[in-house]
């Protein structure tokens, strides 16, 4: 299967806990991805191809999901809103907790990095968008030839489609900009 990632962009966000139990329930990966490697520094979490194709050179950078960890304060229930009048009675602390969220958010250089194996670890990011319970996943991509148009919201596929439009640099104007090798107030 070839295929390439023209445009992307991710708003999405899962408990670190439920994306790393994604990872060790051995989820169906694209054939050309053997296995995942996790990384992670910091604040920061990479989720790498592991190529099953021998030839392609242990040098070569493979396709990487790049992810923000962050922690949220998870309450059980709505926590009171502030500024509310206190009448003196003393508040009764809500049971909360502290969660480590993944945070795939970014266009397509800052979620998706590398180019081999690109199309496949974009397969696996559509797999991690369908766990996801926040934020969404848009992309235009091709497949063998044809466009395709991609829209996961919280979860759940919705309707997409690749709309091609007249771009308006062809208006037959100069689009506005600056003329830089003409410009007379650059010698």
């Amino acid at each position: 299967m070839s295929g390439r990632v023209y445009r992307l962009h991710s708003t999405l966000e899962l408990p670190l806990e439920d994306l790393e139990e994604f990872f060790e329930n051995d989820p169906d990966l694209p054939p050309e991805i053997e296995d995942i490697d996790i990384t992670r520094r910091n604040n920061t979490l990479i989720i790498k191809a592991v190529a099953a194709d021998d030839s392609l050179s242990k040098y070569t950078p493979t396709a990487q999901l790049k992810a923000s960890v962050t922690e949220t304060r998870v309450y059980e229930e709505e926590p009171p809103r502030a500024g509310g009048p206190q009448w003196g009675e003393e508040e009764e602390e809500i049971p909360s907790e502290l969660v480590e969220f993944a945070c795939f958010k970014g266009d397509r250089e800052t979620v998706l990095q590398n180019t081999a194996l690109q199309y496949p670890m974009f397969l696996v990011l559509q797999e991690i968008a369908r766990q996801s319970e926040k934020g969404t996943l848009t992309a235009i991509t091709e497949t063998d030839g044809e466009l395709s148009a991609t829209r996961i919201v919280e979860g759940e596929a919705r309707p997409a489609s690749v709309e091609v439009v007249e771009s308006p640099s062809k208006n037959g104007g100069d689009g506005g900009g600056v003329n830089w090798r003409d410009n007379k107030f650059i010698s």
